[in-house]
């Protein structure tokens, strides 16, 4: 049965979990794929272009649908919503397929799925969007949100939220570099492999690399098939993490003998980095909330190799007198609204409201009155977070510095897609006073 089932299946059955079911996009794509380890390497590139286009498109997908369809969007069955969506896609930006075959397919899919009498339907919109596709009415530039809106596939409100603070070509920066498609990052463990050898290793696994310019350590990673199946990934020889991310252990600048607590750390990325950096030395301990994510950090870690660091469970809330004072340095990479890496998670977008990061700022707040007790006189405290919002970043800051005057605000940084190498991201590091 499994050997049966195409690409176009597979594809509806990811964006049903993804728009339906409310999983994560990365998360259900990557079940997927790891269920169906058959399929051949341009099937498996095909239903992630598909499946990251629909989600990357969808606002423009539905006002293109909405003009055609005399059921509009919204009013559609889940199933038939879905393939409707994914056959505009194609038939829109993906030129090496027939537009005939993007039809006949989704029909085939609809009766497939038990809806035989919509498959006239389904045949007739998409069809009549191929034939108009060149000549669809996009809102007028005047009005800049509904354009915009439309143009990016981006909702209104972060449209708004990010022309409050920046100016419209900045926006317009941010938004194109999120619909770009991008490598992979990786970052070398320099203890187990020299950069060139592995470069050398993973050129001959049939990948393609390229060098960071900013970080030696950093290279991206394209062309290749399955991430798991390279002998270069099981050998631990490198970890995912995006260049801004590295910026955290970069900014710590981690001292021999140092201990550093991570409170919010899965997957392990910048704990791992700061772990390195100790040269086997002093101490990280990576925490974080649920039994799921300390099992990820800590396989992660085994992967890696790494003698000097543990992953702990532990909600960021609630206090660790055992550690007060102890930590030279905190990294409070803190849950947000993951507004700076729509390009990778494109369902956030959809997931997130304004409430919602309202919310989460309130929340970083409370994590960090708690976390900042752990730094010892002298310390550093990073706060980070991978969103494009001052409440959350630059407004969380200022209110930390006041609320800690012992607190010194070192440095900040607001990273921005299309402007910044890597994701959207921010940092800000502060030192506790020394007692004198």
């Amino acid at each position: 049965m499994a050997a049966s089932i195409g690409g176009r299946e597979l594809v509806l059955e990811i964006l049903l979990q993804i728009t339906r079911d409310g999983e994560y996009s990365h998360i259900a794509l990557k079940n997927v794929l790891d269920q169906y380890q058959y399929l051949d390497k341009k099937e498996r590139a095909f239903i992630t272009r598909v499946v990251d286009g629909t989600l990357e498109h969808m606002i423009e997908i539905d006002y293109i649908i909405n003009q055609f369809s005399k059921v509009k969007v919204n009013k559609m069955k889940p199933v038939i919503r879905t393939i409707m969506r994914s056959g505009v896609y194609q038939l829109k930006y993906m030129d090496s397929v027939p537009d005939s075959a993007v039809c006949n397919e989704a029909v085939k899919l609809a009766e497939k799925r038990g809806f035989k009498t919509l498959k006239g339907f389904v045949n007739g919109v998409l069809r009549n969007i191929s034939r108009n596709l060149s000549d669809i009415v996009y809102p007028s530039e005047e009005n800049l949100f509904q354009y915009l809106s439309i143009r990016y596939s981006l909702p209104e409100w972060i449209l708004k939220q990010w022309l409050s603070v920046y100016d419209e070509k900045t926006v317009c920066e941010m938004a194109e570099e999120f619909l770009k498609e991008k490598p992979l990052t990786v970052r070398c463990n320099l203890d187990k492999i020299s950069k060139e050898e592995l470069i050398c290793l993973l050129q001959k696994e049939g990948v393609n690399v390229q060098e960071s310019p900013s970080l030696p350590y950093a290279l991206y990673l394209s062309e290749f098939d399955h991430l798991a199946g390279l002998h270069s990934f099981q050998m631990g020889y490198y970890q995912v993490q995006d260049i801004s991310s590295m910026q955290v252990a970069e900014w710590a600048s981690p001292q021999p003998g140092d201990y550093v607590i991570d409170v919010c750390a899965a997957p392990g990325g910048k704990s791992m980095h700061i772990a390195e950096c100790l040269k086997g030395t002093g101490h990280v301990e990576a925490r974080d909330l649920t039994d799921y994510k300390v099992s990820m950090i800590r396989e992660n870690i085994v992967q890696s190799g790494l003698s000097n660091i543990e992953a702990v469970r532990q909600d960021a809330l609630e206090l660790v007198s055992e550690t007060v004072g102890k930590a030279d340095i905190v990294i409070a990479d803190l849950p947000c609204s993951g507004l700076g890496v729509l390009g990778k998670k494109p369902d956030l977008k959809y997931k997130m409201t304004e409430e919602m990061t309202k919310e989460l700022a309130a929340l970083q707040r409370q994590i960090l009155s708690v976390v900042h007790q752990y730094v010892k006189p002298g310390g550093k405290l990073l706060y980070s977070t991978c969103t494009i919002h001052r409440e959350e970043n630059e407004r969380n800051a200022e209110w930390f510095a006041r609320e800690y005057p012992e607190f010194c605000l070192v440095k900040q940084k607001q990273m921005l897609p299309g402007k910044d190498e890597g994701d959207g991201f921010y940092i800000a590091m502060f030192q506790k006073e020394s007692h004198e």
